[in-house]
């Protein structure tokens, strides 16, 4: 088969070409720009060019697969349009892959990306194994694709932009947060929330479904769905117990249905005792058939207990026992650009993070003050999409402000078209703080070490990622100078 992708270098693409390739079809690509990513497809045999030139299409074509990312009105989309050839969304190609598999799809505003990555990497510790397709580079994989032949399990980031996993009908769900994004296509968080209820409802009867205590709130915050104020841990839900409305005269019965939680008891797992020594995080994990003591998180911020708890409360569902949990949380390495550490030496923090979102944002400078208190924190944000920044710059601007000192990038701008009035200065306008600059990624370069930090941070899923190199090595060779 010759598969070609139109926006081959986004993570999730970048995962099926490589599964395609590994299977040994043929597999090539355009992307608007080079990156680390598309040079590591290459290096793996993968042909990727960067101009939008139809010419450059092979001529032999099986399979086209696409991202919304990509216009539908760039030159290449249209010729193969034209040439009536197959095509097809990312979104679709994962739907059929995980057809017929043990589906665990992790779904969620935040967090789901490392999550997705912890079940897989427990389970590949295990008997068990698993195969994964994942939403960031796993530091223990080296890579977003896991392929396992001999195991049923598949894990898949489950990706609610463009209503993407109503793709999947998993066999196991999980979501982990429901706050408002992606307004740009869903009008409302009302409207956001119904199509995470239809991904919950298209979990397979049979299988099992795991959600954050209390997400399913509306705006005004009372409980758009009522499961919680009735709940007890020890006891599962099942499908007499639990409907969810699609719409007010539709709804579908669920399965199984856990909830979990790291802050609070009302949950059928929850973490207790949490501490941290020596920079790693300690917890205990209550569950329906009692306490895990003494869990272990290398070097983690403080959300990935909340991760960990998602992750363990799978893993234990697919059969592991608490020796091989115990050995896969302590050794789970984390995800590249999710709190990533770049410097780690005691006269230098520098972490990296994707956090694009308020919340993800707050939970990354919590997760900061938690291991480091009292250390002088700089942060750099470079605001992702025109649409996130207008429809959430108060929000924006409330959780930068409590950085010691804020530097923001210009937005970048991804799929989308500038909206007039809306600028990285409308949310620095908005910050009660005299400690915050606008600046270019060169500027950024020379104001850092000025700004003489105790702990850096990058923050972004623009293209801020290549500005972590240059500034990792502009803060090591600052520290070789002091």
């Amino acid at each position: 088969m010759n598969y070609y992708f139109l926006g081959i270098g986004g993570i999730g693409m970048s995962a099926l070409a490589r599964y395609f390739h590994r299977r040994g079809d043929t597999v090539s690509g355009y992307d608007r720009t080079p990156s680390p990513l598309t040079a590591e497809l290459e290096a793996e045999g993968i042909s990727i060019h960067y101009d939008d030139n139809p010419d450059f299409i092979p001529s032999a074509l099986d399979l086209v697969v696409y991202t919304p990312a990509v216009p539908t009105d760039t030159r290449e989309f249209q010729a193969l349009l034209s040439r009536g050839v197959r095509m097809e969304k990312r979104s679709q190609m994962l739907g059929e892959l995980t057809r017929g598999k043990k589906c665990i799809a992790v779904a969620g505003s935040h967090g789901k990306t490392t999550t997705s990555t912890l079940i897989a990497h427990l389970l590949s510790k295990a008997e068990c194994g698993c195969s994964a397709f994942l939403g960031g580079i796993s530091k223990n994989f080296e890579s977003n694709l896991v392929v396992d032949n001999k195991s049923e399990y598949v894990v898949v980031e489950a990706d609610e932009y463009d209503r993407s996993f109503l793709q999947l009908h998993p066999h196991f769900s999980v979501i982990t947060a429901t706050d408002p994004d992606h307004l740009d296509i869903y009008g409302t968080h009302e409207q956001m929330l119904e199509a995470y209820l239809q991904f919950a409802n298209q979990t397979d009867p049979d299988g099992q479904l795991l959600l954050k205590d209390g997400i399913f709130r509306t705006l005004d915050g009372e409980e758009f769905v009522e499961y919680g104020h009735e709940h007890h841990h020890h006891h599962d839900h099942d499908a007499n117990d639990l409907s969810l409305p699609l719409t007010p005269s539709h709804s579908l019965s669920l399965p199984k249905v856990s909830t979990y939680t790291a802050r609070g008891i009302d949950a059928d797992y929850y973490a207790i005792n949490v501490r941290n020594y020596g920079g790693n995080l300690f917890f205990d994990l209550r569950t329906p058939d009692g306490v895990l003591y003494d869990l272990e998180l290398d070097g983690a911020p403080l959300v990935n207990v909340e991760n960990a708890v998602a992750a363990s409360a799978v893993a234990l569902s697919c059969g592991l026992d608490q020796y091989q949990l115990r050995h896969g949380l302590k050794t789970f390495a984390g995800v590249r650009r999710r709190f990533d550490y770049r410097i780690r030496e005691k006269e230098l923090i520098y972490i990296d993070d994707y956090a694009h979102h308020p919340q993800e944002i707050e939970r990354t400078i919590e997760a900061v003050r938690f291991l480091y208190p009292g250390k002088r924190v700089v942060g750099i944000f470079q605001p992702h999409l025109y649409s996130r920044t207008r429809d959430l710059a108060d929000e924006f601007a409330r959780v930068l402000q409590t950085l010691d000192e804020v530097i923001m990038l210009p937005i970048y701008p991804a799929r989308e078209k500038p909206i007039l009035g809306v600028t990285s200065s409308m949310v620095l306008r908005k910050m009660d703080t005299m400690s915050k600059y606008l600046c270019t990624p060169d500027q950024a370069l020379e104001l850092v070490p000025a700004l003489c930090p105790d702990i850096v941070l990058t923050l972004g899923a623009g293209d801020i990622d290549r500005l972590v190199p240059r500034l990792e090595t502009t803060l090591r060779d600052q520290l070789l100078t002091d």
